[in-house]
């Protein structure tokens, strides 16, 4: 077991966020070089809804890799790359409500309410309002642990309604295999935490 010193988990830390930071940088640079193809908006909007799809299933992972390489300090980051899945929601909803529905309030609204893709995408960037509200150490000790995590259990749901505003996305255009990888590796993620959970009082009986 790798348990690393203060100044290497810094160090880490550090390099996990310029990671995570450069999807966002590459973008920036691709609109100043002008290389965002014939429909920049489309561009923007899809790279940064993939992007938070790919933060969830990262994030989601970080348990299940703690526990099979038993690596605790693992979960140290897991909050860093929640707060980068929120940044990416937060980018992708701005970019569907500045550059495509010009920010105008009632559109934006009348476009939620027609279109249940949209629907189900700001479903899930809502639930994850309060999940990034609480993400600190002082939201914790306020609701107490239990509480906290009873939460932050909602997670699942985000994550099952992003994969179906992807779903709905391409099926559009009846592409459905990106769909599949994901939702294996969603089911994959999901599976391991009702089987550990399963196992979980066996292993506390037997200790």
């Amino acid at each position: 077991m790798f348990t690393p010193t203060q100044k290497q988990f810094k160090l880490i830390k550090a390099g996990l966020f310029v990671a995570a930071l450069l999807p966002f940088l590459r973008l920036v640079v691709f609109v100043f070089l002008d290389r965002l193809g014939a429909n920049p908006v489309e561009f923007i909007t899809r790279n940064t809804g993939d992007w938070t799809l790919y933060f969830l299933c990262i994030t989601l992972a970080v348990t299940p890799l703690r526990k099979m390489t038993n690596q605790p300090a693992l979960a140290r980051f897991r909050r860093m790359l929640g707060l980068f899945t929120f940044f990416y929601a937060c980018v992708h909803f701005l970019c569907y409500s500045w550059l495509d529905m010009g920010l105008v309030f009632e559109d934006i609204v009348r476009d939620i309410v027609k279109r249940p893709f949209i629907l189900v995408g700001t479903s899930a960037l809502l639930l994850m309002l309060p999940l990034a509200a609480t993400s600190f150490n002082r939201a914790i000790k306020a609701l107490g642990p239990t509480r906290w995590q009873a939460l932050h259990r909602a997670v699942y749901a985000v994550v099952l309604l992003g994969l179906l505003h992807f779903f709905w996305m391409r099926s559009a255009k009846s592409n459905y295999a990106e769909v599949a990888v994901y939702a294996a590796i969603i089911a994959l993620l999901l599976g391991w935490r009702v089987i550990d959970r399963v196992r979980s009082p066996r292993r506390v009986r037997s200790s």
